[in-house]
């Protein structure tokens, strides 16, 4: 029986019931429908859910601190070391809206060829509850072409917290061998043997600082969630890039960097796809809770992992995050202790501005980590749209939906893509066509879809978010996230990225809108077709691939090859041809010399096959 991997989410019109919580709004119903659709058809469990967060006085916020690790065992027998980087997982005794709530989880960069690493990781946590803690950090070695190998656990058991606890200052801690790799500890082993090493013993330092009473702006104890710091990751593939025609300037902080130009002058892009992850500061508002929808019978099995297909399909979907996902040495990052501006331009620069039209997929996590990829119709692999994916099939997630950059010509000027003011009837707008609301704007436009001088495709984008704006939507047939709470989304977006103007689409309310901004996106990008070079990633470049590069070459060189082939086939017509008339030529010659009067026997033997004759000077037989 075929599995359906990549099944397509069908976004249905109808109201969708949640999960156990009667008369809870679904993703893309409208509640004044409700009163006249009692006779509709029962809908799938999922979307949107009101459960509450469980009441609880507001705890403590703690600053967790990874300081460095020493005599971690050898991973990698080519380089005789590892890199080493910490999964940090936080329990408490808080109980979580549903079991299947995702843990609150950390992982610090990588340190890479190191088997004394400085990590100096600080990890905020708020709403940290009285009852105290338990912190399991394990310590991992990365290793993009495969599993990545445990290097030692360790668990640190606090029971009861107050704000005058004096906390945890440098405390060496033994790393666990259990379920670590017996391969790395036996390189380690070998190591002490032949004195490169003196100890078999893996350590790791870690503090924890109280910081006091949580200020939750919600009032809301019964959940712990991350304050900082507000990390970014940008992870590359070049396979991938290959694989779906995508490719990247690299970070456009120094446009005037010369390597990113060649002797032409022409810029330069490698191929790559770009996942991106970045750290909002939490929390999330509470509202902000869906379920994933059950609009067919193997989904649930899917999430849940259980049955032989369900346990399949959710394997899949878990390498395929993975691999999208991927931490190698060409992964960038860096992090901001509070939102800002500049985390705001960081964004920005993850997402290119408003260059190309390019429209992206994303899920915002119960911890306010932010994870999207671009997506498109000419993306030749699908799964790399789906919501799914992006969410590591989390049952639960805070949002989902796609967005894209718009570029402000009046950066001060109502947006022609705002929809139109509050104080407006309901009737009044219906009346407003889309394209007469943008003449209402003191004749501002954007870019896409209108050519704006001062930024792309001609120019580079300016570096200030006010002159842009994100427009943001719920098109999630995943989740179904409700129309209802973007006035939420908006206000926990602005708020987590200042400067920038945010706009939001009910992809059912507004949906005629959103097709035509998304088409007018998609016509752009078709007109600011890449005429670019394009440089493979190699081992030599700065930010290359640890990956092994053997599938990447093989699939480059074979592309070379077509080309070469079809560019070049009458050339090689004509060496066939000549080569088949000069072994035509030869053989009449030696057929000449084997029927030659007086030759004998020598030159013939069996069926009158030729035979060569003895060399000059040998004896005869």
């Amino acid at each position: 029986m075929a599995i359906p991997l990549f099944t397509k989410a069908s976004r249905a019109d109808d109201a969708l019931a949640d999960d156990g919580a009667a008369g809870a709004p679904s993703g893309h119903e409208n509640p004044a429908q409700d009163e006249g659709d009692d006779h509709d058809e029962p809908q799938p469990p999922g979307g949107f859910s009101d459960t509450p967060i469980p009441h609880a006085t507001p705890g403590f916020t703690l600053k967790f601190t990874f300081h460095r690790a020493t005599h971690l065992p050898i991973a990698d027998i080519n380089t005789m070391s590892s890199d080493p980087y910490v999964l940090a997982q936080l329990n408490t005794a808080l109980p979580p809206r549903h079991k299947e709530d995702p843990p609150l989880r950390m992982r610090s960069p990588t340190v890479h060829r190191s088997t004394e690493p400085e990590f100096e990781w600080e990890w905020i946590v708020a709403n940290v509850p009285a009852s105290g803690f338990k912190l399991k950090a394990r310590l991992y070695d990365e290793d993009p072409a495969d599993h990545d190998d445990r290097l030692g656990n360790v668990h640190i058991n606090v029971p009861q917290l107050s704000e005058d606890w004096e906390g945890i200052h440098q405390q060496t801690y033994k790393l666990r061998k259990r379920l670590a790799s017996k391969r790395a500890y036996a390189l380690r082993a070998a190591a002490v043997a032949v004195n490169k090493a003196e100890h078999m013993g893996a350590e790791i330092v870690v503090s924890i600082e109280m910081l006091g009473r949580t200020q939750d702006p919600y009032n809301e104890g019964g959940r712990a969630y991350t304050l900082g710091p507000l990390f970014w990751y940008k992870h590359n593939s070049p396979l991938l890039g290959r694989i779906v025609n995508r490719t990247d300037t690299g970070d456009d902080d120094d446009p005037n960097d010369p390597t990113k130009y060649d002797r032409h002058g022409n810029r330069i892009r490698r191929y790559n796809f770009q996942a991106n992850e970045i750290q909002l500061r939490g929390p999330v508002p509470p509202e902000l809770y869906h379920r994933y929808v059950e609009f067919k019978p193997f989904v649930k099995s899917m999430y849940t992992a259980h049955g032989v297909r369900g346990f399949l399909l959710s394997k899949a979907l878990h390498h395929q995050h993975a691999r999208v996902y991927n931490f190698d040495k060409s992964t960038s990052w860096g992090k901001f202790d509070e939102p800002c501006v500049e985390q705001t331009m960081k964004f920005l620069d993850l997402v290119h501005y408003d260059q190309g039209g390019r429209i992206f997929t994303y899920v915002v996590t119960l911890d306010a980590l932010w994870r999207f990829t671009e997506t498109g119709k000419e993306f030749g692999i699908d799964m790399l749209s789906k919501h799914t994916m992006h969410s590591d099939v989390s049952v639960y997630i805070a949002f989902s939906g796609e967005f894209f950059i718009r570029r402000l010509k009046h950066p001060h000027h109502r947006s022609p893509d705002e929809p139109e003011a509050e104080e407006e009837g309901e009737a009044e707008k219906q009346h407003h066509h889309w394209f007469h609301r943008r003449e209402k704007s003191e004749n501002n436009s954007t870019h896409p879809p209108d050519d704006i001088a001062g930024g792309p495709p001609r120019d580079e984008p300016p570096k200030d978010p006010k002159h842009y704006e994100l427009v943001i939507d719920n098109d999630s047939g995943t989740y179904r996230p409700n129309a209802q709470l973007l006035p939420q989304l908006k206000s926990f977006m602005e708020s987590r990225l200042p400067g920038l103007r945010v706009i939001t689409l009910d992809c059912q309310a507004d949906a005629e809108k959103m097709a035509r901004m998304k088409q007018e996106q998609r016509d752009r990008k078709a007109r600011e077709g890449d005429q670019i070079v394009y440089h493979q990633l190699s081992d030599s470049d700065e930010d290359s691939s640890s990956l092994s590069s053997s599938d990447e070459d093989e699939l480059e060189e074979a592309v070379q090859n077509h080309h070469a082939r079809v560019r070049d086939d009458h050339v090689l017509h004509a060496f066939g041809h000549q080569a088949r008339a000069e072994q035509q030529a030869k053989a009449q010659h030696l057929k000449g010399l084997v029927h030659r009067p007086g030759s004998g026997t020598n030159g013939h033997k069996g069926h009158g096959d030729p035979v060569e004759a003895p060399d000059a000077g040998a004896p005869p037989s």
